[in-house]
């Protein structure tokens, strides 16, 4: 299915899938408020804060987003200099699996964990830039 992809962009394809989960899931959470007539309008108008769940997922996906580009690049360049093992495949399967995690913990409003989980998820960004160096 994925031919000679290496674990490390199987890892990025699948984010890229992630990031897709976070923009349906906070559309869907948000129409849910607002309405389909909202959905398909302008949205010009101001609008009522979000609900505690769709709130949250949007703060779940901003957050995503913040760190996605990095995990991106590094992803990339370890491949484009060729510079795979243990500290880059696990390093993107942590961040991976972390950001996975760290969605519903957002959603559910879970402290602590959530916090623990995105730690980790860093920690797998930091694992692929030391394998840079």
């Amino acid at each position: 299915m994925m031919g000679n992809m290496t674990p490390e962009l199987l890892m990025l394809t699948l984010s890229v899938v992630l990031g897709f989960v976070h923009i349906f899931a906070g559309a869907i959470a948000r129409t849910a408020q607002y309405g389909s007539k909202w959905n398909v309008g302008a949205r010009d108008g101001e609008m009522q804060r979000l609900n505690p769940v769709a709130g949250r997922l949007q703060r779940a996906s901003q957050n995503f987003f913040e760190t996605f580009p990095l995990f991106a690049v590094l992803v990339l360049i370890a491949d484009a200099v060729n510079r795979h093992g243990l500290l880059t495949v696990w390093g993107s399967e942590l961040y991976f699996v972390c950001r996975v995690i760290y969605l519903p913990l957002y959603a559910f409003g879970i402290p602590v964990v959530r916090t623990v989980v995105w730690t980790a998820a860093s920690l797998g960004i930091f694992m692929i830039l030391i394998a840079l160096f």
